[in-house]
């Protein structure tokens, strides 16, 4: 009746989500009520889906239909995330089976001069990156007073080569410190950059590009990444360097 097997309904008695009516005493088997019937059916469907086991059990006991139909909007949208991101991740990779090396890029050499910034700094995971930098960038929009600069992020070596370390997203000019937020002062560096155009997804890339151009005609030197984030699909790398090429 409900497409359960067995083994699917012991162990969702044994995690308590869906324990039977009672249990025969002698032989141990589980006997269901009809009534269980349909929160059963649910269960499997709600698997199918990919929740977890306690999100199955907060639609199973939502209070309402409102809170009920909360953890399963909650639940579409995380799937949909992961579908954009599945999708972005196969758009990457035809290129790769379209394009044999890395398209020609235009770079050019630019000293950042030392400049004050109101900033936020964390030690976090790689995967945790955009989330993280989503909500340092509000809570700095909100105490910026005076803005000389777009919107920008420092990356350590650490967190690029070892999955984590530190980031800095800041914001030029002045403002309110407080919570998280601290004055910055940013120093004088030398940059190779290049403009990467589209999704953040491909962002690796112009990366990999830029890194090239940086290996044959200046020396990169230890220091922090850094992308300005010019709008939605254009972004500045930033890769310190002390320049050893004339650059016509």
């Amino acid at each position: 009746m409900t497409f359960l097997s067995v083994k699917a309904l012991r162990h969702y008695h044994e995690v308590g989500l869906l324990p039977p009516a009672e249990i025969d005493p002698d032989s141990g088997y589980r006997r269901y009520e009809l009534d269980q019937v349909p929160t059963a059916q649910v269960i499997r469907r709600l698997r199918e889906l990919g929740m977890s086991l306690d999100d199955v059990r907060t639609v199973i006991d939502a209070p309402d239909v409102h809170a009920r139909n909360a953890a399963i909007g909650a639940h579409l949208r995380r799937m949909e995330g992961e579908l954009d991101q599945t999708r972005a991740t196969v758009k990457s990779l035809r290129l790769l089976l379209d394009e044999t090396a890395p398209a020609p890029i235009a770079i050019n050499y630019r000293f950042e001069e030392p400049a004050v910034a109101l900033g936020v700094r964390a030690e976090i995971s790689h995967d945790d990156m955009f989330t993280w930098l989503d909500e340092a960038f509000a809570e700095l929009h909100a105490a910026i007073t005076v803005r000389t600069g777009v919107d920008a992020a420092l990356f350590s070596g650490e967190l690029m080569e070892d999955e984590f370390g530190e980031i800095v997203a800041l914001v030029p000019g002045q403002g309110q410190a407080g919570g998280r937020a601290y004055p910055l002062q940013l120093p004088r560096v030398e940059y190779a950059i290049a403009v990467h155009l589209g999704p953040l997804e491909e962002v690796d890339r112009t990366y990999a590009a830029l890194g090239v151009v940086v290996a044959e005609r200046a020396i990169g030197v230890q220091g922090r990444m850094r992308e300005n984030y010019l709008s939605d699909d254009r972004v500045e790398i930033c890769w310190p360097v002390f320049q050893t090429t004339a650059v016509d």
